[in-house]
């Protein structure tokens, strides 16, 4: 038996092990959900470090959360492994880029990390400025990241892009994306995509840099491998490009961020970039009982792409899935909250508990449910931490003493506490500074000469101050002594909920950098910024007593003893777009099967009969993929029915349509009713230009075409 540091071979299962001791090479494992697969990997370090005497300095290992980079850091370090570079992809490439962004013109390694709540603001002055409207936003927002994601030119991605399309604003989204990378640079500043584009750049570029690091790392691990967007595939090339020793694992059937550039084929790619993949399946499970797996293995096994696997456990049955057919979305919510207080009296605590739905406008009544039983919660995937308005006001005004150049937090910060500079005088202040930055221009001799001066003397004074103070003070201290010195406590002042909740927030922030401290001893201000920067939903995630209320996507990685999915209707999950998309209604089931395997002991499904959205109360059909689970099936499943919902869910819907009424949809064009079901909610129609699609009346906009 291998045992040493508390690392030992004999707590892997026989898959584990194979994967483990096969060091050499490219090795894919297709790991399912609950299948240990952080055991393996800490493991495998520990194997490369202890058996292989490999050197930890010569080793990398890629998360894709901060929790799951401190759970592996922390695993490694107690068991010996001190010295491994462990970190997300955005977290290594700050690292990087701080050493050598410098050959990249135009930026210098102080540079700041604007959130998506700045990019946006950045995008609405540009449009303003070209005279066009708020609504395209979205838009360029979307061809950025496209951009981005793939590592393209701009001019390269809309050249092609207009080749398809001659849509007559993709000349002034070019324009537009142009200024913002401008913009940027002016303000030495990179959005999150920039992080890894950069880097990709730097590698491309200057081999040097990629030597560096290409040659350090022996050892390459990546998990979560079926998140990786086609820049991070090309970044884990690159690195592995000089030992060919990589080692990744992924789960195709997890991957639920496509929206954001995430391509789970990344996964079959390898097999084809590299010669001799070995390939490796994890299929038993140790989180969740037999009828929580037999409910996943059943929901995932409807999709097409995917490598063939079955979860598997040991475990006993446990409890049987509970479905509640609920009268709306106020009976649901109290039956989760009913639920949860009963299993609390049998010894559940309440972080043992997770409720979760596919869109966060499900929220409010679930919110209200629980505050009627008066049970704590915490509700993810709204507004984060760092991007409250407390919050982001501080982490500005922080940041303008680690990069001068950056214009972007000045902009947000130079009337709070008001000052008498508003946006006119802002905009007049710019023109003075002649393209100068602005922090420059107030630090200049020029400004003495400002109408500005005034007003913005005691600001400029406190900023040279504490500029000297950036160095000098303990980093609590510093950012205690900005908030203060600023104003910015006074500003929040006052006896009302909000003004005690925001002061709340910055205490909050306050112990957040202390803690910070304690585990980075010598942590400058700059790298403090950056870590909070990266921060996700999923790091503050199970605090202890409270049930997490939350978007699915915020848990992917976690595990509850107890969940809830709720809104399991046709429209809501899947959502109503899937409809219409194979590759969308695959990712839709891929997010159950995420709900369904964050699970442990016991799991409730709900939907409900109507449900009051959008303006309107309407009734509800239940989800398909409460068929796929196989829930018909009442002698494994606990099936509760309010018998209210039983007489309403007998109505027939009215659309005020008829079988041969013509009528228009705005995405597949004109066509005929040719059927209509008994309940009155799907109807067969014969487009003329695509043939016969099903739609639901309830959600489907079609209007009459009168002949």
């Amino acid at each position: 038996m291998l045992y040493m540091s508390g690392y030992d071979l004999n707590s892997l299962n026989e898959e584990q092990r194979k994967a483990l001791v096969a060091t050499e090479g490219i090795v894919l494992v297709t790991a399912g959900a609950g299948s240990g697969k952080t055991r393996l990997l800490t493991h495998r370090i520990l194997y490369l470090i202890k058996e292989l005497g490999i050197s930890p300095y010569n080793i990398l290992a890629i998360t894709f959360t901060n929790k799951a980079t401190n759970e592996m850091k922390e695993r490694v370090v107690s068991m010996g492994g001190q010295g491994v570079w462990i970190s997300t992809f955005h977290s290594m490439c700050v690292r990087i880029l701080r050493e050598h962004i410098q050959n990249i013109d135009g930026y210098t390694k102080n540079f700041s990390i604007i959130g998506d709540a700045d990019k946006a603001k950045i995008l609405k002055e540009l449009l303003k400025a070209e005279n066009v409207d708020d609504d395209e936003k979205d838009k360029v927002s979307k061809h950025l990241e496209n951009i981005k994601n793939k590592g393209l030119d701009i001019d390269e991605y809309f050249d092609a892009l207009e080749e398809m399309d001659k849509n007559k604003n993709l000349r002034i989204y070019r324009k537009i994306c142009f200024a913002y990378e401008e913009y940027l640079k002016k303000n030495n500043a990179l959005d999150f995509d920039d992080l890894l584009n950069k880097t990709l750049f730097l590698f491309h570029n200057y081999k040097n840099i990629l030597k560096i690091y290409a040659e350090r790392f022996q050892y390459i691990l990546v998990d979560e491998f079926q998140d990786t967007n086609l820049v991070q595939y090309k970044l884990i090339k690159l690195l592995a490009s000089v030992h060919q020793n990589l080692f990744v694992v992924g789960d195709e059937d997890q991957c639920i961020y496509s929206w954001r550039g995430a391509n789970f084929h990344n996964i079959f790619n390898l097999k084809n970039d590299f010669t001799n993949v070995q390939v490796f399946k994890l299929e038993r499970n140790y989180r969740s009982t037999k009828n929580i797996l037999n409910l996943a293995n059943n929901v995932i096994s409807n999709n097409k792409e995917r490598m063939e696997k079955n979860l598997w456990t040991d475990k006993d049955s446990g409890e049987g899935p509970v479905v509640y057919n609920a009268f709306d979305e106020r009976d649901e919510a109290l039956f989760v909250a009913k639920t949860i207080a009963d299993l609390s009296f049998e010894g559940y605590s309440y972080n043992d508990f997770a409720v979760l739905m596919r869109v966060n406008a499900l929220s409010r009544a679930l919110e209200e449910g629980l505050m009627s039983y008066q049970i704590p919660y915490k509700l993810y995937g709204g507004f984060k931490f760092y991007e409250r308005a407390e919050i982001r006001m501080i982490l500005a005004y922080l940041s303008i003493f680690v990069n001068e150049k950056d214009d972007i937090s000045l902009t947000k910060i130079i009337n709070f506490p008001k000052r008498g500079i508003g946006d006119v005088a802002l905009g007049a202040l710019q023109q003075e500074a002649g393209g100068e930055n602005l922090i420059a221009y107030l630090l200049s001799d020029r400004f003495k000469f400002s109408k500005y001066k005034t007003k913005l003397e005691k600001f400029v004074d406190t900023f040279k101050f504490l500029k000297t103070q950036v160095e000098i003070l303990p980093l609590v201290d510093f950012v205690k002594k900005v908030i203060s010195s600023f104003g910015i406590d006074e500003a929040y002042a006052g006896k009302d909920d909000e003004a005690i909740e925001r002061l709340g927030n910055i205490d909050s922030l306050l112990s957040g950098v202390q803690e910070y401290v304690n585990d980075n001893e010598d942590a400058t201000l700059g790298e403090y910024l950056a870590e909070v920067m990266l921060k996700t939903d999923s790091d503050q995630i199970q605090e202890n007593g409270v049930v997490t209320l939350s978007t699915i996507h915020s848990v992917k990685g976690l595990e509850f003893k107890v969940v809830f999915v709720v809104g399991l209707e046709e429209g809501i999950f899947p959502l109503a777009r899937a409809v219409y998309s194979s590759t969308e209604m695959e990712e839709e089931r891929r997010l159950m099967y995420v709900a369904i395997t964050r699970a442990e002991e016991r799991i409730y499904l709900s939907y409900t009969a109507k449900r009051y959205m959008y303006g309107k109360s309407s009734p509800q059909t239940s989800s398909r993929f409460l068929q796929e689970l196989g829930i018909v099936d009442r002698k494994r499943t606990k099936i509760i029915s309010n018998d209210f919902v039983e007489s309403e869910k007998a109505e027939v819907f009215d659309s005020g349509l008829v079988v041969g009424d013509r009528v228009s949809h705005s995405r597949f064009g004109e066509g005929t009713i040719v059927n209509i079901s008994a309940d009155g909610l799907v109807a067969d129609i014969d487009f003329d230009l695509v043939g016969k699609k099903s739609l639901m009346l309830n959600i489907a906009k079609l209007e009459k075409v009168e002949e």
